[in-house]
Parts: C-alpha cells; sequence; structure tokens
C-alpha cells in the first residue's frame, strides 16, 4: 500500500496521478479479480471494474477497489533465519508470482515489483510453540549474518530476471525481546528504494 502512496507522493507519472485522481485505477482490496483464476500476490494496482465504487482512506491519495487488471504486481519475502534452506522455495515463490502477474494481468504489460527483507543478525531467535531455541552458527541453525550474502546472491541471479525491480531491504533483527531492529546503511536502503520508485513511475508513464 505504501509503495503506491510514494508513487503518488514522487509525481514522476503524469497517467498514474491522473488514474488514481480519476479513481479509474485502484488498489486491489482483495488481490482478485473477477473471473480470472490465479495466485494472489502481496499487493496489486489495476484498472477498476466499470460501475464500482473506490474507498479512499483519509490520508492516502491512491484508492482501494475491485480491479479488472494488474497494472502493478507486488510479490514480499521476508528471510529471517535458515535462509539457504529456503531458499528455493522462495525463488520458486517469487518466480511464479512473476508470471502470474505478467501473464494473467489482462493485456501481459504488468510491471512486476519484488522486495525482499534480508537478516543480517549476529544471531536470531526462533520460535516454536512454547519452545524458542536461538542460532548456534553451526549446520542447520547457522546465524542469518553468515547466509545473508549468498542468500542475496542466489536471488540476484535466479529471480530478479523475473521482475522489473527486485528491492533487496537488508536489516537486523534478533527476535528477541525488546526485538530491536535496525536497516543495515539505512542511507544506501533508502536510495535503492527511490530509485525504484523513479524507474516504475517511468515504466508506468511509457506502458500505460
Amino acid at each position: 500500500m505504501h509503495f503506491y502512496e510514494d508513487l503518488a507522493e514522487l509525481a514522476r507519472s503524469a497517467k498514474f496521478g491522473d488514474v488514481i485522481a480519476s479513481g479509474r485505477g485502484a488498489i486491489s482490496t482483495k488481490n482478485k479479480r473477477p473471473g480470472v483464476r490465479a495466485r494472489r500476490g502481496d499487493g496489486t494496482f489495476g484498472e477498476v471494474l466499470p460501475g464500482e465504487a473506490v474507498v479512499r482512506d483519509p490520508g492516502y491519495k491512491v484508492p482501494r477497489g475491485l480491479i479488472a487488471t494488474v497494472e502493478i504486481g507486488i510479490e514480499v519475502k521476508i528471510l529471517q533465519k535458515a535462509m539457504i534452506k529456503q531458499i528455493d522455495r522462495v525463488t520458486t515463490d517469487l518466480i511464479n508470482q512473476a508470471n502470474e502477474f505478467r501473464i494473467k494481468s489482462g493485456g501481459g504489460q504488468a510491471i512486476r515489483i519484488g522486495v525482499v527483507g534480508i537478516n543480517h543478525a549476529e544471531y536470531t531467535i526462533g520460535y516454536e510453540g512454547a519452545r524458542s531455541y536461538r542460532t548456534t552458527g553451526v549446520a542447520s541453525y547457522r546465524h542469518p549474518a553468515q547466509e545473508a550474502a549468498d542468500a542475496r546472491q542466489r536471488l540476484e541471479a535466479k529471480a530478479a530476471p523475473s521482475f522489473e525491480e527486485l528491492l533487496f531491504l537488508p536489516f537486523k533483527a534478533t527476535n528477541e525481546a525488546p526485538f530491536p531492529f535496525e536497516w543495515v546503511n539505512g542511507p544506501q536502503v533508502e536510495r535503492e528504494y527511490a530509485a525504484a520508485l523513479v524507474r516504475t513511475s517511468s515504466q508506468y508513464q511509457s506502458r500505460f
């Protein structure tokens, strides 16, 4: 939702500004499209169904509603721990969702955005019911910091070609009270996010 708000605030695409102001385009309220069987993404924007009213939340520029097409599709993954153990599944999920956005978008022009958070903490805590355990740095309990670079490299090699933008958000989170959180190189994260917004605005302007 906030990615689309940031696109509106950036105001680099006159077309995007026009469709949200007129209510012709909206964020999907259900991430589903009537009559289309497709895996739901985490955040989709497209053309509003004719005759359907949109919802405008106070303080937000981009409306919500039922959509018929996908013009921008976002898929989000968070890698917290045991990243390499999960990397094949995460990669496959990203690629499959990117294909769903494009193939079943209603015109095949969907802009596909992937967002991947990768933990870089020196250790983290896992929970299974009432039981908790801390990464040890060995075998299947490797620390996030030991796996983060490898996880990103694999995703860049295999999943990035399926997206117009595959945005990585490196962070540190131990998952332990008081649950501290910080970005890894916050200024760089902000620059890369801003650049993705600029490029997405340009792509929207040229495609739609």
